[in-house]
């Protein structure tokens, strides 16, 4: 077995822990409401958010794409650049889990992706038309989170103002259901993607693929799929109790209007192959249907730290990356 081919595989398995992490680290963004609001017991929600990140993940390679191609030159993509990135993003995440900080996986990998590629090839190598995507992502989608969830919110306030509270809070309960394993969906159909666009990246590198040669094989998405599935069912206690307890207080009603509006978002972008984050997104609409309250029921203080979390992740993740990248230059000369 050649070298190469054994650094091929290290890559594989490296993607494939960034992808169980991932899970894990982002089961908050598809379950925390419906924890939070009682409609699903944490065991109930972890295996429902499982199976349908899994699903999910099988619905398209438009994100995939945009991370494998979009972000670095894939003729300057190097092995060492993808492991790089990859240790990168990992210990970001774990870093922030660690400390039950919601922050992006998503934009982990990819500012870590172009802090890699800086120190291998210089800024010449990074696709700007691709990193312009993911900038606008990152700062629409929390916006767009942010309004929508408020609209929609405002929107069932007044259809159901003159409903008893008792009915709104068994129909919610019940449509809550179907709106976690929407996000829970979505969430798999963006996230999983990056993941899968990162172990074709190195399989582009080894192989040689250019042009239309380069495309997501099969067996690529399937193991991507999984890996995601079962990250999530392990589910990511710290982070869940950030998003779900510690920004707004929640009621059924109040978690059907943040999962749809998020998931909403996620899909749109997903087919757009946007790869934004979807810890931004649902944050953002638990923000803003929390708004929809007194000035006090969000708690703006907790909020003020993750959206901190976001705008430290690009900077630290490009660092990051760099350094990883330079190490193992320096230890492989």
């Amino acid at each position: 077995m050649d070298t190469e081919f054994v650094i091929l595989l290290v890559v594989i398995v490296l993607a494939l822990i960034f992808d169980f992490v991932n899970g894990f680290h982002d089961t908050a963004n598809a379950i925390a409401t419906v924890v939070a609001t009682r409609v699903l017991s944490p065991l109930q929600a972890v295996g429902m958010a499982g199976v349908l990140n899994f699903l999910g993940a099988l619905s398209g390679t438009a994100v995939a794409t945009t991370v494998g191609k979009g972000i670095v030159e894939p003729g300057a993509v190097t092995q060492q650049l993808v492991i790089s990135a990859l240790l990168s993003a990992i210990v970001w995440d774990l870093l922030t889990w660690y400390y039950g900080i919601p922050s992006s996986s998503s934009h982990a990998l990819v500012f870590s992706i172009v802090g890699a590629g800086i120190a291998s090839g210089g800024l010449g190598v990074l696709v700007w038309t691709g990193i312009e995507k993911v900038l606008i992502g990152l700062v629409t989608s929390p916006v767009l989170g942010l309004a929508s969830g408020f609209i929609f919110m405002v929107a069932l306030l007044n259809t159901f103002a003159r409903t008893h509270p008792a009915f709104v809070s068994r129909f919610f309960g019940r449509a809550q259901l179907a709106s976690s394993m929407y996000m829970a969906f979505s969430h798999g159909s963006n996230d999983a993607q990056k993941t899968m666009g990162v172990i074709t990246m190195s399989l582009a590198a080894y192989y040689g693929w250019t042009g239309s040669d380069w495309e997501v094989p099969l067996w690529v998405i399937i193991a991507a799929a999984t890996a995601m599935g079962l990250g999530t069912a392990c589910g990511g206690w710290r982070i869940i109790k950030t998003m779900g307890h510690k920004i707004v207080d929640l009621k059924p009603i109040h978690g059907f209007a943040a999962e749809t509006t998020a998931a909403t978002i996620i899909e749109l972008a997903t087919r757009l192959g946007i790869p934004i984050s979807t810890t931004h997104v649902i944050s953002s609409t638990i923000m803003g249907v929390g708004a929809t309250g007194n000035r006090r029921a969000v708690r703006w203080g907790v909020a003020g730290n993750i959206v901190t979390a976001w705008i430290v992740t690009i900077p630290a993740c490009i660092l990051m990356g760099w350094l990883f990248s330079s190490v193992l230059h320096a230890l492989i000369q």
